[in-house]
């Protein structure tokens, strides 16, 4: 079961919490973004959310949880790649007023998704029980 709660609670994240708080000014209609960077928003935005929809199905109805822990670490894992490879790119998680939004000096989806990440990482390694199902955990 610590497995299907780890899975939820990434997806939770990456397909929910996220497109709440990107489908704004901040993100899909900020006005400083051009329309090209704003299509690429809400294609991730699509996308993530359909991969966390078809995560949720293979672990709650077909009892599968490698896959959908895969994709999850997936989607993740490519936020975390791209917090940390920012500099190469002149990225930043700053709004274009400075601020950004922090949890004890560290960055508010860095933190969520880096505790997601490892709850997830660490679940699959260590609650392995059978190699293609669920049924046990």
């Amino acid at each position: 079961m610590t497995k299907k709660i780890a899975i939820t609670f990434s997806v939770f994240l990456y397909a929910f919490v996220v497109p709440y708080l990107d489908i704004n000014e901040t993100h899909v209609w900020n006005p400083d973004w051009t329309p090209h960077a704003r299509i690429h928003e809400v294609w991730q935005l699509i996308t993530n959310s359909s991969i966390g929809v078809v995560c949720l199905w293979l672990v709650w109805y077909k009892k599968e949880g490698r896959l959908s822990t895969l994709l999850s670490l997936i989607v993740m894992g490519g936020f975390l790649a791209a917090f940390f490879l920012k500099d190469g790119y002149d990225g930043s998680m700053k709004y274009l007023d400075g601020s950004e939004k922090t949890v004890l000096g560290i960055n508010l989806a860095v933190l969520g998704f880096g505790i997601a990440f490892l709850f997830l990482l660490g679940s699959h390694l260590f609650t392995k029980t059978k190699r293609t199902t669920l049924n046990d955990v």
